[in-house]
C-alpha cells in the first residue's frame, strides 16, 4: 500500500472522534499516513426535537458520504447503527472491524437494575426501539426522549432531568465510561439496534487501494452478523429510527439472527429468529423479516415512520 495521505471523514462528537482515531491507529500500523477531517451532519446541526423527526435515513451519515463521493475524503468511519441500509451508488461498505458488545446499558444512580427502578421513574432515551422495549418491560416507567452526545446525556442525568438513561454499552466503553454502567440490558431480553456496537468503514467502490487496505481491518464474523441484521431491516423498510431490534451472532459455526418489531407503547412485540451458514447472511436476514412481516410488522413500522 502506498503511504500517500489517507483522509478519514468523521463527525466531531467525542465518540465519533474516538472511533475515527482508532481506525487511524490501525491504518498507521499498516504503514499509512492518515489525517482526520471533521464533517458536520444534519443530526449534529439540529439538536432539538426527536431524532425521528429529522427523517429516518442518514441524518448522521449523508454529508460524510457525499464528501467521500466528492473525493474530499477517502473513507468514512460510521457507527454502523446510523448507516442506512440503502446502497449509495459509488460507495461500498469495505470493512466491519470486530464488534464491541452490542447491548444497551442502564445508567442511573437511583437503582441497581431496571427492575428496581421506582415506579414512575423518568428514563431518557432517544431511540424508538429502546422506548418500545422499555415500555414493554416496565409499563409503569415514564420513558421520554433525549438528544445530545454521550456527555450531554450523562450531564442531563447528573443534573436531575432524568432518573436514568439508556445508552449503547459500546459507546460508554469506548469513551472510558464503563464504570457508569449499572446494568447491561443484554439480548435476548432487550434486542439492540441493527449494527449497534459495530463500526462501518465506507469508501469509494472504485478505490481499489483503499478497499484492499481496509480489508485488513475487516472481521468476517462481525461483518456477516451485521449483514444479516441489515438485510432484515432493509426488507422491513424500517430505517435507522424504527422500533426494530436485531441480534446477529455466530454460534457453533452457524449464524443466528433474532429480530423484533414493537409498537411504541410496548403493547405489542413481534419476534422471529432464523439460523444457517454464515455465507447466507443476507438470506437469513430476509427470512427473519418475512416472518415478522407475516405477523403484521409492516403496519407497525409504517405507523412509527409516519408518526
Amino acid at each position: 500500500m502506498s503511504k500517500s495521505l489517507i483522509r478519514i471523514g468523521t463527525r466531531a462528537s467525542q465518540l465519533a472522534q474516538w472511533q475515527a482515531k482508532w481506525v487511524a491507529f490501525q491504518l498507521r500500523a499498516l504503514g499509512a499516513t492518515v489525517e482526520l477531517v471533521e464533517i458536520t451532519t444534519q443530526g449534529d446541526a439540529q439538536q432539538r426535537g426527536p431524532i425521528a423527526s429529522l427523517g429516518s435515513q442518514g441524518v448522521f451519515t449523508k454529508e460524510i458520504q457525499a464528501a467521500v463521493l466528492d473525493s474530499e475524503v477517502d473513507l468514512a468511519v460510521h457507527s454502523l447503527k446510523d448507516l442506512p441500509t440503502e446502497t449509495v451508488a459509488g460507495l461500498v461498505l469495505a470493512a466491519v472491524p470486530e464488534r464491541e458488545n452490542p447491548a444497551d446499558a442502564l445508567v442511573t444512580a437511583k437503582a441497581e437494575s431496571l427492575e428496581t427502578l421506582a415506579s414512575g421513574a423518568r428514563v431518557g432515551t432517544g431511540s424508538l426501539r429502546r422506548q418500545a422495549q422499555l415500555r414493554h418491560l416496565r409499563s409503569d416507567l415514564e420513558v421520554v426522549g433525549i438528544r445530545g452526545n454521550v456527555d450531554t446525556r450523562l450531564r442531563k442525568l447528573d443534573e436531575g432531568e432524568y432518573d436514568a438513561v439508556i445508552l449503547a454499552a459500546a459507546g460508554l466503553k469506548r469513551l472510558g465510561l464503563a464504570d457508569r454502567i449499572v446494568e447491561l440490558l443484554e439480548p435476548p431480553r432487550v434486542l439492540p439496534a441493527v449494527g449497534q456496537g459495530a463500526l462501518g468503514l465506507e469508501c469509494r467502490a472504485d478505490d481499489a487501494a483503499i478497499r484492499e487496505l481496509l480489508g485488513d481491518l475487516d472481521d468476517r464474523d462481525s461483518h456477516r452478523a451485521v449483514e444479516a441484521e441489515r438485510a432484515m431491516l432493509a426488507k422491513l423498510h424500517g430505517g435507522c429510527s424504527a422500533p426494530v431490534g436485531a441480534w446477529g451472532r455466530l454460534e457453533d459455526g452457524e449464524l443466528v439472527l433474532d429480530g423484533l418489531v414493537a409498537t411504541l407503547d410496548g403493547g405489542r412485540v413481534l419476534k422471529a429468529a432464523a439460523s444457517g451458514p454464515a455465507a447466507e447472511a443476507g438470506a437469513i436476514g430476509d427470512r427473519v423479516a418475512e416472518e415478522l412481516l407475516g405477523q403484521g410488522a409492516a403496519a407497525i413500522v409504517a405507523e412509527a415512520r409516519d408518526g
